[in-house]
C-alpha cells in the first residue's frame, strides 16, 4: 500500500477546497495556490457606465480568487467595455478576453445597471446565460425583471468561473446578447 506523507496529503487537501470553494485550506503552504489570472480592462469607451464597470470588476474581485481584473494600462486590454444604444451583450474571444457593450436599451427599460454589468462580465469569464427568470442567479439576465437589483454571482456561478480559470478552460468565440426573444 502506497505511503502518503502529511505534506502531500495537505497538499491535495488544499488543491480540493481551493477547486470546490475558491477559498485555501486554513494551514496551507502560501505555494499551495497559483496566483489568479489577471484579465486587464478598458472602460474608457463605456461612457456613462465606467463606474458601474469599476464596481463590476471589484464585485468579482471580491467573488473569486483565481481571476482578478486589474485596470489596463499600456492601451493594451484582455476586456474592452463600449456604451452604445442597443441591447447588452458579450463577445467572448477567449477566457478572460472580449467585449461587452452596455447598451441603453435594457436601462432605458428600467434594468439594474450594477447587474448588467457584472451579468455581461460574467460571459467574459465562462459564463452561459441561464434564463432562470430568479434574481438571484446573475446569469438569469434580463429574464429576472426589471425589479431585480441582484448583481452578486449565485455559489454555483462563482464555482464555475473558479474552475474555468483553475482549468484553463477553453471557450470559444461567442456573441451573448441579451434581448428578450419576443418583443
Amino acid at each position: 500500500m502506497p505511503r502518503f506523507s502529511t505534506s502531500t496529503a495537505l497538499a491535495g487537501a488544499a488543491t480540493a477546497l481551493l477547486l470546490v470553494t475558491g477559498a485555501p485550506l486554513a494551514g496551507a503552504a502560501v505555494g499551495d495556490t497559483a496566483e489568479p489570472h489577471v484579465v486587464t480592462y478598458d472602460a474608457s469607451q463605456a461612457q456613462e457606465f465606467q463606474a458601474a464597470i469599476d464596481e463590476a470588476t471589484a464585485t468579482w474581485n471580491s467573488q473569486v480568487t483565481n481571476v482578478k481584473f486589474e485596470k489596463a494600462t499600456d492601451g493594451q486590454a484582455d476586456l474592452t467595455v463600449l456604451a452604445d444604444d442597443g441591447w447588452p451583450r458579450a463577445q467572448t474571444d477567449s477566457l478572460g478576453s472580449g467585449t461587452v457593450w452596455m447598451g441603453r436599451e435594457a436601462v432605458n427599460e428600467g434594468h439594474h445597471i450594477p447587474r448588467i454589468a457584472t451579468h455581461e462580465i460574467g460571459h467574459i469569464l465562462g459564463l452561459p446565460d441561464n434564463r432562470t427568470g430568479v434574481c438571484e442567479d446573475l446569469m438569469s439576465g434580463a429574464s429576472a425583471g426589471t425589479d431585480c437589483a441582484n448583481d452578486l454571482p449565485n455559489e454555483a456561478e462563482k464555482a464555475e468561473v473558479e474552475q474555468n480559470f483553475a482549468e484553463g478552460t477553453e471557450i470559444a468565440p461567442q456573441l451573448f446578447t441579451e434581448a428578450p426573444a419576443t418583443r
